[in-house]
């Protein structure tokens, strides 16, 4: 992605990022694409992005009909796409580049309350330390103030031929 498509906050606060933008950054597609909008990123430091939970998830209706709440595992996967927006941006980066990072661990998850349709789920993840071409990311997700989930993930950068 340029960088000139994103916006500047000011401050610390990083730059924003609208669902263009990270779908230049991102190869995630509907409806695999987890990540609504970016309300900070540093680069090498952390990213702030937002999912906007809506009733008509196609997952949904399996997953509870009488009591929706949205699966764990796709909590863990937005997070997994803020880490993999927060490196491509850094690096400067895009999967057009020939470039991708994968998810290869995910440690110490845990979830503390359910997210529901018309959450708005806030998913702060910050880099904790790069080795190489590998990235150790620790995450939180929180509805309000609520923190609903925790949790270390860890990436890596491939490239592939076109």
């Amino acid at each position: 992605m340029n960088k000139e498509h994103a916006q500047e906050t000011g401050a610390a606060g990083g730059v924003t990022m609208n669902v263009h933008d990270i779908l230049r950054l991102l190869p995630h597609r509907h409806p695999f694409l987890l990540v609504d909008k970016v309300l900070a990123c540093v680069p090498d430091r952390s990213i702030r992005v937002v999912k906007n939970v809506t009733y008509n998830e196609p997952f949904f209706p399996g997953h509870f009909p009488n009591r929706p709440i949205m699966p764990g595992v796709l909590i863990l996967e937005a997070m997994a796409q803020a880490t993999g927006l927060l490196a491509f941006y850094s690096r400067g980066e895009t999967p057009n580049d020939g470039t991708m990072y994968y998810l290869v661990g995910v440690d110490k998850a845990r979830f503390k309350r359910p997210v529901e349709p018309g959450d708005q789920l806030i998913l702060d993840i910050a880099l904790d330390r790069r080795i190489r071409e590998i990235y150790r990311f620790i995450g939180e997700g929180r509805v309000g103030e609520q923190v609903v989930c925790t949790a270390e993930f860890l990436t890596t950068k491939m490239e592939f031929r076109r």
